[in-house]
């Protein structure tokens, strides 16, 4: 797949094939049920990482920062759980990520500074891929323009929260470690998605595998 202009600055190590957007979208509820998930989780994480900072202190803008993507997600969560239920779909109150539970598990727990780099980064990942993929879904909605005007509003707002992610995890370390922990996590990532099975879910992988490798 070619990439568009939007998303080539987005630093991962594959991109997605408009197959996987066709495929996902033969079965749309379950695609935003899915979705739903993705933002509450997101908004928890947000939450979750408000205490995280080590000591002194934390950077000035962090609390407002934090509670600011919070806020982002929730309203995304109201925006598709809505939209769910109008086209007679229902939030499960059950729902797993194999996805982002492999990037979890690449945190490296009980080593402060670096923990917190790495949970940075983890979600830094997922809202670089969330990012990419609705830009995919975007162009790929044939006539439902109300999905194509959800996914294509979603892309700045993911791109926005990929940048404060990475950006604050540059601030807890020297650029050079930074910079060979984050080129690790993003071959990481890339080769996790592409291990991930089919079906209708943001960060799954087609079952005919288009190849947007690099």
């Amino acid at each position: 797949m070619s990439q568009d202009s939007t998303t080539v600055d987005l630093p991962l190590h594959s991109s997605t094939p408009d197959a996987w957007a066709i495929e996902v979208l033969r079965e749309p509820l379950a695609l935003l049920n899915d979705h739903a998930h993705l933002e509450k989780k997101a908004a928890t994480n947000a939450l979750e990482l408000l205490h995280r900072w080590p000591e002194p202190s934390p950077p000035e803008n962090w609390v407002q920062v934090m509670t600011a993507v919070a806020r982002d997600e929730i309203d995304h969560l109201a925006i598709v759980t809505k939209l769910l239920a109008r086209r007679g779909g229902e939030l499960t109150k059950n729902h797993g990520n194999p996805y982002a539970k492999a990037l979890r598990e690449l945190v490296r727990r009980g080593k402060g500074t670096e923990e917190l780099m790495d949970r940075l980064m983890v979600a830094a990942l997922i809202e670089a891929r969330s990012c990419e993929r609705f830009e995919v879904l975007s162009r790929n909605c044939g006539d439902d323009e109300v999905l194509a005007k959800l996914y294509a509003e979603l892309w700045a707002s993911e791109h926005g929260h990929f940048r404060v992610f990475i950006n604050f995890a540059r601030d807890l370390l020297p650029d050079d470690v930074v910079d060979e922990r984050w080129e690790e996590m993003l071959k990481e990532e890339a080769a996790i998605l592409q291990r991930q099975p089919p079906g209708p879910r943001i960060h799954s992988w087609p079952s005919n595998d288009g190849s947007g490798s690099e």
